[in-house]
């Protein structure tokens, strides 16, 4: 059986859910889940495979996924990797693709790692989950960007299908 290594960075939490719904498709793997937010530090070569997520917030990556990419470089870059962000603009089918999604731009731009594989997928707006101040703010952007400003639910625009798709593509890869 292969080891593979799932690091995240989850606000609220649904890039955890979005790992959840993957490790079905991780058939043949001893799964080893670890929080980037505790920045861990990893012996990557003892793992077959590494596959991290990462989601956005108000534009930016959580600055402990860029420590533990700078950390951990060198190993990432000969691990059989993948990235995948999560994000809200990936609603937005021309948005969903990597080559035209500005967060994975983003993250190639300022990360001296580059993933074999990558994935965007859209998010939740979890309004419920929210205190008054950031529930403006999201509404805002949502203005701005033409989404949904009805804050009386939440909203989830993951592709579940797009998801296992990533995670079995990603496991077969050699």
């Amino acid at each position: 059986m292969g080891k593979l290594l799932v690091l995240y960075s989850s606000r609220n939490g649904q890039t955890t859910k979005i790992i959840d719904a993957m490790r079905d498709e991780f058939t043949g793997y001893e799964v080893e889940m670890a929080d980037l937010h505790t920045l861990p530090k990893k012996n990557l070569s003892k793992y077959d495979k590494v596959l991290i997520g990462a989601s956005v917030r108000y534009g930016h990556f959580h600055d402990s996924l860029y420590t533990f990419v700078h950390t951990h470089s060198e190993q990432l870059e000969v691990a059989d990797s993948a990235f995948f962000c999560v994000c809200l603009t990936a609603r937005k089918p021309e948005k969903a693709e990597p080559k035209n999604n500005a967060y994975i731009k983003q993250f190639l731009a300022k990360s001296p790692w580059r993933p074999r594989t990558t994935g965007v997928f859209a998010g939740a707006l979890k309004y419920s989950e929210y205190n008054w101040w950031q529930t403006l703010i999201i509404r805002l952007i949502m203005k701005i960007t033409g989404g949904s400003t009805d804050s009386s639910r939440d909203l989830e625009f993951t592709d579940w299908d797009k998801v296992k798709d990533f995670a079995r593509q990603f496991v077969r890869q050699r």
